[in-house]
């Protein structure tokens, strides 16, 4: 890939992974406009890295606290406020993690098309309105129940269908549960480190298996300026959400859903 290429790809995946707006939709589309050839499995595995760094720095101190208070639970069998959250990211990963291993496939040769991620970039857009607008908006991360976990997990799993947003899912899931805005954002980027470290194996074992030759120069680049744009999203999307709300990433994905039936039909 060129220099350019490297930087533009690596600064959408790192900008639309935990925004609401599809990341997936816009890695298909970027290369198209530009017509650029496929980026290459070794290419996500970087940008994975740098997203995955991005969250993890962003969040260090919760992580901190969450790794030593789970800990704690496990080896004394009482719970505190983070250990709960801990386990509330892990279980929570449980669907999206065996919906992965079983439809994978399915997924893969069967819904990665134009006119899916259209759909479901309009739909489940306008799901999120619905549920920014009908959400209580009252509770923060700590108060989900075992029960909220697995429904926010669940919804997880539906984002492994190509344009749905996964971060746009489980705000979506966790405004209907009653969070605020910010607590839904929290838990949704939280949740994300277990998957993108679980996608990111899964992408380094297609490579490894096919034996593919390595541009480090592409690798490095692409994994720095991705947890860059990642580390910078977080912090604004957080910053600004409360004032903004979610109808501006409604109607860019309507926009977006537009424009992609527009191509593609």
């Amino acid at each position: 890939m060129e220099l350019l290429q490297q930087f533009i790809l690596a600064l959408v995946q790192g900008l639309t992974e935990f925004l609401p707006i599809s990341s997936s939709a816009h890695l298909i589309l970027v290369p198209k406009l530009f017509g650029w050839v496929d980026q290459g499995l070794a290419f996500d595995v970087a940008v994975h890295v740098g997203t995955l760094s991005a969250v993890v720095a962003y969040f260090r101190k919760e992580l901190k606290l969450m790794t030593r208070d789970w800990v704690y639970s496990i080896t004394t069998r009482k719970q505190t406020p983070e250990s709960r959250l801990a386990w509330g990211v892990l279980i929570g990963t449980i669907p999206v993690g065996l919906s992965g291993l079983l439809f994978k496939g399915f997924i893969e040769s069967s819904l990665r098309d134009e006119l899916v991620i259209a759909t479901t970039t309009i739909l489940f857009g306008l799901l999120l309105l619905w549920a920014d607008r009908r959400g209580k908006r009252e509770r923060d991360e700590h108060s989900l129940s075992w029960r909220d976990i697995i429904i926010v997990g669940c919804a997880q799993a539906i984002a492994l269908i190509p344009g749905t947003s996964r971060s746009g899912i489980t705000i979506t899931a966790c405004l209907m549960l009653g969070l605020t805005r910010t607590a839904a954002a929290r838990f949704s980027f939280l949740l994300s480190i277990p998957v993108i470290v679980l996608s990111g194996l899964f992408v380094t074992l297609d490579l490894v298996q096919q034996q593919m030759a390595v541009d480090w120069q592409a690798l490095i680049t692409g994994s720095i300026i991705s947890g860059l744009g990642a580390y910078a999203c977080i912090h604004f999307f957080l910053k600004l959400l409360d004032r903004i709300g979610m109808m501006p990433f409604v109607i860019y994905r309507m926009l977006l859903g537009a424009l992609l039936f527009f191509l593609f039909i």
